[in-house]
């Protein structure tokens, strides 16, 4: 028959896999909030470069229309850089919920590993009692006989 700490062996096997998934998941989610976060500052850069080099166009007299180009292009680009800007802050709350589920599994299974090893000295404690139980009874047997 098998001692209880080997047969939770299963169920912390089962605790390491989702635990291993848990951590998959928010590697996977890591990536698609930076992939997001990246986006966000390449709009940010082009943004930054396009003021500088309105500016720089801006030197002599500009045609109306083109100012007006620029402009409704700055709109635009404020407009993208706002909705990445949300879609990063969505991916960043996507982030840490697959942290805290990653973190319940390493819990759970931190868990188990401690609960298995609290079976564990248990059971040497029942073992050394019953090795010390026999010794005792074998003394007492050995005393007994060397009584008249």
């Amino acid at each position: 028959m098998t001692v209880r700490s080997q047969r939770l062996q299963v169920v912390l096997s089962l605790e390491e896999r989702k635990e291993q998934q848990a951590l998959d998941v928010m590697n996977e989610v890591r990536t698609q909030w930076q992939t997001e976060q990246d986006r966000l500052e390449e709009l940010q850069r082009y943004q930054q470069e396009y003021h500088q080099q309105m500016r720089s166009q801006q030197q002599g007299t500009v045609p109306v229309t083109r100012l007006q180009g620029w402009q409704n292009f700055i709109a635009r680009l404020n407009t993208l850089i706002g909705d990445q800007q949300t879609r990063v802050a969505r991916a960043a709350e996507r982030l840490e919920q697959a942290r805290q589920q990653w973190q319940q599994a390493w819990e759970r299974r931190r868990g188990m590993e401690k609960y298995i090893e609290t079976c564990r000295a248990q059971e040497q404690r029942d073992r050394d009692q019953a090795e010390q139980k026999q010794a005792d009874e074998a003394a007492m047997r050995q005393f007994s006989r060397r009584r008249p």
